[in-house]
């Protein structure tokens, strides 16, 4: 991956979308949602980190929540993020290019509740996956 392409996906990662209604003729508000910035997490293997993939995370809002303050705690997502991923990394057995999607889902899905509040973020999506190596894989 060159840089051009790395640091384009970092700098996509960072912005606010709001949804569209789902049909012409709906009347309720379109759910919220905020893009956090970029982040670079481990692939962590027998103990030894293999390689980082960058992803880009999507964070569906309830609505109850507001854009401006669960964009305002940005950092904290992503530093909950880091050390979840550190702590239980979020490697594939079989492939060291990406990192579980659901598994990482849940585990901010977690820490959402406690950073932004019960019942703030409705779902987690990850967008993108881009791994700093695209080689590397483990061989059984």
């Amino acid at each position: 991956m060159d840089r051009r392409h790395l640091l384009s996906l970092m700098a996509g990662g960072i912005g606010v979308a709001v949804a569209g209604p789902a049909l012409a003729g709906d009347d309720k508000p379109a759910a919220a949602v905020v893009n956090l910035q970029g982040v670079g997490l481990p692939v962590i293997a027998g103990g030894r980190v293999r390689n980082y993939v960058f992803v880009s995370i999507r964070l569906h809002l309830s609505r109850s929540a507001t854009m401006e303050a669960v964009r305002a705690k940005d950092a904290y997502f992503r530093d909950a993020l880091v050390k979840a991923a550190h702590r239980t990394p979020f490697t594939l057995a079989d492939d060291w290019s990406q990192l579980d999607a659901a598994a990482l889902s849940r585990s901010l899905m977690a820490s959402a509740t406690r950073i932004a509040g019960q019942g703030k973020v409705a779902r987690v999506e990850v967008l993108h996956q881009a791994p700093r190596r695209r080689t590397g894989r483990p061989t059984g």
